[in-house]
């Protein structure tokens, strides 16, 4: 029974995740703006996490579910890549060294704003 509270639990988690998103991608849509309806939704939750409007518990199962299987959410945009395959022929090595610099781009830039948010116990 415990099981089956825990999934639940988890369902609507992963809903309220959802929720945000939509919000975001309307809020996209009724202003007319150009940055993606995912990215404005992930803001406004980071500012009721952060003003504690919302509580961390009320989404942290669902959003450790949705990590422990983010690898599953690449499969698509993969397969995606696929049927553009003409695009990338012969462009192999630009393709890998624009993989390198941007991997490394993101690893510095995440690693020094974890840094300077536990150094100012935000974290």
């Amino acid at each position: 029974m415990k099981e089956l509270g825990n999934i639940f639990k988890i369902v609507i988690q992963i809903a309220i995740l959802f929720i945000f998103y939509y919000i975001g991608v309307f809020i996209q849509h009724f202003l007319q703006l150009f940055i993606p309806g995912s990215v404005i939704g992930l803001i406004l939750m980071f500012l009721l996490l952060t003003t504690r409007i919302l509580r961390t518990n009320w989404v942290d199962a669902g959003a450790k579910f949705m990590m422990k299987h983010l690898v599953l959410f690449f499969i698509p945009a993969t397969v995606g890549i696929l049927n553009y395959y003409q695009l990338f022929v012969g462009k192999g090595v630009f393709l890998i060294i624009i993989t390198i610099i941007s991997t490394l781009f993101v690893m510095i830039v995440s690693g020094s704003v974890s840094g300077f948010l536990s150094r100012k116990n935000m974290y």
